[in-house]
């Protein structure tokens, strides 16, 4: 990095921070620091629920995981607009008729104070988690690359979000994250330009695009119905439909976004806003990714993305080895650009035999270059066993700093970074919020005043802030951390979603019964998840993750009503003739 590239890093962090503290002095009461002042406009909302979602790992560990698996991962999100219009319908007029500041007061109003704590518990542990590997995800990667030291890097994220979440509440969040929007949609936009200038002059975005496709990259849709597929078109309208569902009508830190609207219809519309841009967005994404792999069809490329491994296996007794496997892929590698060329005059002539047989090149080379790197893997594992093998997160940041000009590598740093704040804040804020009002103040004895709970979200925004940091310190890399972070909400989400669905439309369910099987179903999940996910190794799991989400929805819902129904039998037994 030179010193344009950590001028324009530092100043546009600064800014952000500088320009949230200011924006948002002065916040007094509850309806400003919690409700954010309840007068945002749906762009404001939508920027604001897109950047929320959009945190570092999406722009780190998507481009890195098209780069291996193709665009197959979009139909994660393909259940997402069908959420929005539920939310519009169903969840943002109730909070918006009963003016709560949490999407867990409502319970309450519904069932009663345990079930309302329970849910806020359940959301405080696995937001709690995310948090702290919001901070982590960009730690990790920019320290094993850059050198930088991971734990002053987390310590150092995790202050800046403090600085203007703790002064300015939802409104600090709020307003910065138009900016972070701003900045990190322009810098993958330039990206993907200064990309498609990098390859060859006779290879076109279309012809780019043919390229990707004889490797199996532009794959979207898998209609395959195996349960132990991750990303399919079912499970992405089923598991990512329920997961939307639960992430943005019951976590507070997306419910907190929308419920700042001026009204009704301006939370609708940033909701809707949402919907229709997210997966283009995520699309957008995708295809970076895809055209880094198509870069790396002409330009070498190393064996492993993560520079820490690779220095862990050459300073180990497999150095020799790892340097066999490095010859090979150099070799792989003349013969893909090759293969590629082969591929191109063959698009140029439009024969179709000469198409089909170098696509099937293309193929049995790739097969041979992920071989080699499983092998390259095996021995980064054998060398060190806490070494991450896995890549993914590490291809994005490898493009970037070695192939964009000076400048632009500060910019993509701080694109990284602003999205690993904004993500940050909105849960810090969530969090700070959820401790305050429904559970601090529930079960606090006593009358306070506005200014009392002001300064106590502030204090529990800080205290989890810490948690935060002190989480980011001791986590480990997870295959993709982008999974990491839909795996975690996917043990929790269905069953949280499960109680709403239950206040929402099961009118003759009481508290007791929701309250016994909220807590029995998310123990079942999580044992689900262990058994069938957790203990194989990936890509050979039982079941995909996503179906955790609709499983936790549905055992809610039965176990209430077969605890309320039970209740029932008790109180009132059939009398014997």
């Amino acid at each position: 990095m030179g010193t344009l590239d950590w001028i324009i890093l530092s100043g546009t962090l600064l800014f952000i921070v500088g320009y949230g503290v200011w924006k948002t002095r002065g916040s007094q009461n509850v309806e400003d620091y919690v409700g954010g002042g309840k007068d945002a406009k749906w762009w404001t909302i939508g920027l604001s629920v897109m950047a929320t979602q959009a945190s570092a790992i999406t722009f780190l560990s998507t481009p890195g995981q098209a780069f291996h698996d193709g665009m197959g991962f979009v139909q994660f999100y393909f259940g997402l607009p069908l959420a929005m219009i539920i939310i519009c319908m169903v969840f943002v007029p109730i909070y918006h008729r009963l003016k709560v500041y949490t999407a867990y007061e409502f319970l309450e109003d519904r069932f009663d104070l345990k079930t309302r704590s329970l849910a806020a518990v359940l959301f405080l542990i696995q937001r709690g988690l995310a948090a702290g590997i919001t901070i982590y995800a960009p730690s990790i990667i920019l320290s094993a690359v850059l050198g930088w030291d991971l734990r002053t890097l987390n310590i150092i994220i995790g202050i800046l979000v403090i600085i203007y979440t703790v002064s300015g509440g939802t409104k600090a969040v709020s307003v910065t994250q138009k900016q972070q929007m701003f900045i990190i949609m322009t810098g993958m936009f330039i990206t993907f330009f200064y990309i498609l200038g990098y390859l060859p002059a006779d290879i076109s975005f279309g012809k780019a695009l043919k390229i990707a496709g004889a490797s199996d990259k532009l794959n979207i849709l898998d209609f395959s119905v195996d349960p132990k597929s991750r990303y399919t078109f079912w499970s992405g309208i089923t598991g990512g439909l329920f997961l939307a569902l639960a992430y943005f009508g019951t976590d507070q830190s997306q419910v907190q976004r929308y419920l700042t609207g001026k009204s009704l219809r301006e939370s609708q519309l940033g909701l809707v806003f949402n919907g229709i841009f997210k997966i283009p967005m995520q699309f957008f994404i995708l295809l970076v990714g895809v055209m880094v792999f198509v870069f790396y069809q002409y330009n070498e490329s190393p064996l492993n993305f993560n520079p820490s491994a690779t220095k862990a296996v050459m300073q180990s007794q497999y150095a020799s080895d790892y340097q066999l496997l490095e010859k090979g892929h150099r070799e792989l590698e003349i013969d893909k650009k090759m293969a590629q060329n082969e591929f191109s005059a063959a698009l140029e002539l439009k024969e179709y035999t000469a198409v089909e047989e170098a696509k099937l090149h293309i193929m049995e080379i790739n097969k041979k270059d992920s071989a080699n790197r499983a092998a390259a893997r095996t021995l980064i594992k054998q060398a060190n066993d806490d070494a991450e093998t896995n890549d993914k997160d590490y291809v994005f940041i490898h493009f970037i700093l070695n192939n964009l000009p000076r400048g632009l590598i500060g910019l993509l740093l701080a694109v990284i970074l602003s999205a690993a704040m904004s993500s940050t804040a909105s849960e810090l804020n969530a969090l700070g919020t959820i401790t305050a009002l429904d559970l601090y103040k529930r079960n606090r004895k006593g009358t306070f005043g506005e200014k009392h709970y002001v300064y106590a979200s502030k204090a529990f925004t800080l205290l989890w802030g810490g948690i935060a940091i002190l989480i980011a310190c001791v986590a480990n890399l997870f295959d993709n951390l982008i999974q990491l972070v839909n795996i975690i909400g996917s043990i929790f989400y269905g069953n949280v979603l499960g109680i709403f669905l239950l206040a929402f439309f099961f009118k003759f369910i009481k508290g007791n019964a929701v309250f016994f099987a909220a807590i029995l179903t998310q123990v079942i999940v999580i044992i689900i998840y262990y058994y069938l996910i957790h203990i194989y190794p990936s890509g050979q799991e039982k079941l995909g993750y996503l179906w955790l989400n609709s499983i936790g929805s549905f055992l809610v819902i039965a176990l209430a009503i077969a605890f309320e129904g039970f209740d029932r039998l008790l109180k009132n037994p059939p009398i014997k003739a």
